[in-house]
């Protein structure tokens, strides 16, 4: 059954008993992990997690059923999360929905599903599942989001600082919480102590994380040049460029990309598409932007948007990235690239 945000928040908020399943997926996959936290909220801190993937639900389609009817050990209350679902779960999903008895609820954050997928129609049909879409916020909502962010974590965040973190995170729901974050520990903010946010405290957290000329090797990978982004990487590597510091100007242009290719994908019209991103768009890169736009599908740079999201997180957490699982993430993407040249 498709749901409206209003439905999916108070279902998770409290499971209703004849709901055994909900599909978060779409190209905001922040969001949905947002919502997913919704329900583990509300199932409560002694209840029993179950975690699953796709590849052991394709192995034993009978799992999911057997874990949602399954009692928990220690008398607590018990949910399922499903990691990396796909189709590969659909016989899973069947064995669950249909089965006689399921007490606990199961989720599952799908990331971008294709209208055609078989995953996302038989949770769409059935009563007993809820699905809900996560669409990027568009500047006013990430704004929005990032202001309740603040205040849940005892910050006063302004319009104008809210539109500055919204910039620096590229509207990304789970980076602009690792911005607060910083800010809230900066100031020492806590509900119970707001705080009120500065333009100078974000400039002075902003300066730890100069900007580099990353663009030639944001077109290499994204091209799919390997040469080129080899000799981009080593150029880097001279002047004692971190590798994690590239990452967000690629996360930039890949959210670049995903627009275009929404209006591209809309009415069929590349041009049009890149002429509606206006300056986002330098007038000297329209044309590497528009064959980057042809290289990648929705569903292909969603999954790129994705890996760099994460690697971005990484990197701002306390462990750090090395550089060599950076050029790991770089590789991986212009390769895909390569191949739709």
């Amino acid at each position: 059954m498709k749901a409206n945000r209003g439905q999916i928040e108070r279902a998770l908020d409290a499971p209703p008993a004849d709901v055994r399943f909900f599909l978060l997926y779409g190209p905001d996959e922040a969001g949905s992990l947002a919502l997913a936290k919704r329900l583990e909220r509300a199932m409560g801190p002694q209840a029993e997690r179950i975690d699953l993937d796709g590849a052991t639900l394709r192995e034993d389609p009978a799992r999911l059923s057997d874990e949602a009817a399954a009692f928990s050990m220690f008398g607590d209350r018990r949910w399922i999360r499903v990691n990396g679902m796909g189709e590969e779960s659909v016989p899973a999903l069947t064995a669950l929905l249909e089965a006689e008895a399921a007490g606990n609820p199961v989720i599952a954050v799908a990331g971008a599903l294709k209208p055609a997928s078989k995953l996302l129609k038989l949770a769409l049909d059935h009563k007993a599942a809820q699905a809900f879409i996560s669409y990027q916020p568009d500047a006013r909502e990430a704004e929005q989001i990032a202001v309740a962010i603040a205040r849940d974590g005892g910050l006063r965040l302004s319009p104008d600082l809210a539109r500055r973190i919204v910039a620096i995170s590229g509207g990304d729901r789970a980076l602009m919480a690792g911005e607060i974050e910083k800010l809230v520990l900066y100031l020492d903010a806590a509900p119970e102590q707001p705080r009120e946010a500065t333009a100078e405290a974000l400039d002075a957290l902003s300066a730890e994380n100069p900007e580099t000329d990353a663009v030639p090797l944001v077109n290499a990978v994204l091209g799919g040049d390997l040469k080129a982004m080899h000799r981009e990487l080593g150029r880097l590597a001279e002047v004692g460029t971190a590798m994690a510091s590239v990452i967000r100007p690629l996360l930039t242009r890949a959210m670049l990309i995903a627009g275009i290719r929404a209006d591209f994908d809309r009415d069929g019209r590349l041009e049009a598409a890149v002429e509606a991103a206006g300056k986002a768009v330098f007038w000297k890169e329209k044309g590497l932007v528009s064959r980057q736009v042809r290289l990648w599908d929705a569903a292909g740079i969603a999954r790129v948007i994705h890996r760099l999201a994460q690697a971005e997180r990484a990197s701002r957490s306390g462990r750090g990235l090395g550089d060599l699982m950076v050029r790991h993430e770089l590789l991986t993407i212009a390769r895909q690239a390569s191949r739709e040249r």
